[in-house]
């Protein structure tokens, strides 16, 4: 009788936050320019330059904690996190080891047949990102581009309650919607503002020991990751099976060829040689400050379904796809207010919209009209005006402005 094989997911998920300059100096996050140019002695690890926190790290950490059910480590700091490579120019990284801002908290999430289930938060905690290494295979050279490091990251580490590639994709597209109706992080995978590590073991149905694991590294679609995951599930197997033993490692998945390779040996956190960072003061985060925090937490989407059904009267379906981007779902709310016809604007929104910005490949995030200028258009169709043909080429122009 073949064996039966249960596997066993947890993930370290890296999201970029939104503020217009880096965690521990001035320097511009935005995405883009030329290489090496939104960098100074700090972010590029000179010596005798010293960090200096943005606060609007901190407040964008604590949202996401208390939106993920997370307890908030009202007393935390930083620590030094010690490796060498070519993209880390101080050859360590701040960190948080042993006082991360948010623990224990849980995502819910519901599956395709209507399963419900609750995956655990192990800790939130804040770090920067490092630099990019750029390969060139045609010079067999690798250049390095400072502009990333120092971009402001939380790191969202579950425990291991996945037990299919469903269920991770399901936590990281809850993960992306609370973070972005936060306005914490644009999380554009494929920008590379929100990244997962897979951890993965596999083990006979019905034991209670975890399976030897490996991490995969900076996976940036859920397609991709999807991928990865049933490969990574099917080599375990043929090891186990074949009587070889599954190696604690580090590997990186290949979308294009659909395979995965071994980085290096998986390293312990003795490794690294943490200790307390010495140029940054612990971090208190006020009873006061807190509660601001917490007030100042949006309507997110399960409370925007509900009341668009019984506000609106829209059908499910139309639900579902505008408040999927919490740009649609403003660009609804607001144009609604204007022109006072819900329907009509949930039409224009599902399907010219969604057609253009599927032609040009681009994001929700992306669209550059306003409200106002929908709400216009609409009104003129609906007075006879123009048709809706016109207003389709209005939109398509509207998008490239």
């Amino acid at each position: 009788m073949a064996k039966e094989y249960e596997v066993v997911i947890g993930l370290e998920v890296h999201v970029e936050l939104a503020t217009k300059t880096k965690i521990f100096c001035g320097c511009s996050t935005a995405f883009g320019g030329a290489p090496n140019t939104h960098t100074c002695p700090v972010c590029t690890g000179m010596p005798g330059s010293l960090p200096v926190l943005n606060k609007k790290v901190v407040e964008y950490a604590t949202a996401v904690g208390l939106a993920t059910n997370c307890t908030i480590t009202q007393n935390c700091k930083f620590d030094r996190k010690n490796y060498f490579y070519p993209d880390n120019p101080q050859n360590y990284q701040i960190s948080q080891l042993y006082l991360p801002i948010c623990r224990d908290g849980h995502v819910d999430i519901t599956l395709a047949d209507g399963t419900e289930k609750s995956i655990r938060i192990h800790e939130i905690h804040m770090e920067e990102d490092a630099g990019k290494l750029v390969h060139d295979d045609w010079e067999d050279c690798s250049l390095v581009d400072y502009n990333r490091s120092g971009v402001p990251l939380i790191e969202i580490v579950s425990e291991p309650d996945m037990r299919s590639a469903e269920e991770v994709i399901a936590y990281l597209d809850k993960l992306r919607m609370t973070v972005q109706y936060l306005g914490a992080s644009d999380c554009k995978l494929q920008e590379g503002s929100m990244r997962a590590d897979v951890n993965l073991s596999v083990r006979e149905k019905g034991a209670t020991e975890f399976g030897t694991r490996t991490e995969t590294k900076n996976l940036n679609s859920f397609s991709a990751i999807s991928r990865c995951i049933e490969n990574e599930v099917a080599r375990q197997i043929d090891l186990i099976e074949s009587g070889e033993k599954v190696i604690q490692e580090t590997r990186r998945w290949d979308d294009d060829k659909e395979y995965s390779y071994a980085m290096r040996s998986k390293e312990d956190a003795q490794d690294y040689r943490y200790f307390p960072d010495p140029d940054l003061v612990p971090i208190h985060i006020s009873d006061e400050w807190l509660e601001e925090i917490r007030s100042n937490q949006p309507e997110f989407r399960e409370e925007k379904c509900a009341r668009y059904k019984e506000e609106f009267g829209l059908p499910e379906y139309d639900i579902n796809i505008i408040t999927d981007s919490k740009k649609l779902a403003d660009i609804f709310e607001q144009t609604t207010a204007i022109c006072g016809n819900p329907k009509k604007v949930s039409n224009w929104i599902m399907g010219e919209t969604m057609r253009l910005l599927k032609e040009k490949s681009m994001d929700a995030t992306d669209i550059k009209f306003s409200p106002e200028n929908l709400a216009k258009l609409i009104n003129l169709v609906e007075g006879g005006s123009i048709n809706g043909a016109v207003l389709f080429i209005w939109l398509r122009l509207l998008l490239l402005i």
